[in-house]
Order: C-alpha cells, then sequence, then structure tokens
C-alpha cells in the first residue's frame, strides 16, 4: 500500500529535529546513519555520520526525513519540504508519478537505484514530491 508522509530535509540538523520532534509528539523514533546503511558506499566521508533515514511514527504523527544528500544541489526555502510517497508496487508508484508529471519539473526520473526505486519531482503548482518502492521480490 502507498502511503503520504510529510518529508523534511536538514542541513545537518536532522538528528536534532527529529529528536526534537520526538519530543513533542512520542511515539517510536529510528534512525539510520549512511554510515550504518547500504547507502555508506555510494557516498562521500564527510556524509557519513549524517542521518539518511529518519521516521517519526506515533498514532497521530508520522514524520520522514533526512540530512541533505545531494552536494550537487543547494538547499532552500521550498526544497526542503517534501511529500513523499513511499510503499506500494513499482507500477503504482508509476503511475502517480506520470500523472503528477504533467507540467512538473522532473528532477529525478523514477529509476531503479541501490535500494529500490526513486523518483522526484516540483509539480506544477510548486510542489516538492518524492517516489521510493522497494523492489518487488521474486
Amino acid at each position: 500500500m502507498t502511503t503520504l508522509t510529510p518529508y523534511l530535509l536538514f542541513d545537518g540538523t536532522c538528528r536534532e529535529a527529529m529528536e526534537f520532534y520526538h519530543s513533542v509528539f512520542g511515539g517510536e523514533l529510528n534512525m539510520t546513519k549512511v554510515s550504518d546503511s547500504p547507502a555508506k558506499d555510494h557516498m562521500s566521508a564527510f556524509q557519513q555520520k549524517k542521518i539518511v533515514n529518519a521516521r517519526l511514527k506515533c498514532p497521530s504523527v508520522e514524520i520522514s526525513a533526512s540530512d541533505w544528500l545531494m552536494p550537487d544541489r543547494t538547499p532552500a526555502r521550498g526544497n526542503t519540504v517534501c511529500l513523499f510517497l513511499s510503499g506500494g508496487t513499482f507500477p503504482e508508484l508509476g503511475s502517480f508519478f506520470d500523472k503528477l508529471s504533467d507540467g512538473a519539473n522532473v528532477t529525478d526520473p523514477l529509476k531503479e537505484v541501490f535500494f529500490g526505486y526513486y523518483g522526484a519531482l516540483n509539480d506544477k503548482y510548486g510542489n516538492r514530491w518524492m517516489f521510493q518502492a522497494n523492489r518487488e521480490k521474486a
């Protein structure tokens, strides 16, 4: 099943911010550093201590986040909060991606990457969307 979650991008303060949100909302907080993830071999040394994935989940709130991990792009107001569609199947995610691509600026075409499938776009209204699905098991 595909779910929609707010996704926050931080410039090195993800751990601090998510711990703060955890103190506010409670629930379960899980965070993974780049060095503790499959991304470690795809990231430079200065990124190894950054958070590649954080998720706060409680009955009333769910937030996903990471530190900014794209050294060739600059974080700016407007590209640090995203609508994150995740889970489900690749065809389902692809259908949403294709429909939201109408009039959009596709920054990362939906494709297979080392952690599954990923894509991102800024829709025709200026909203940032990220898409992620795991590889289907044979």
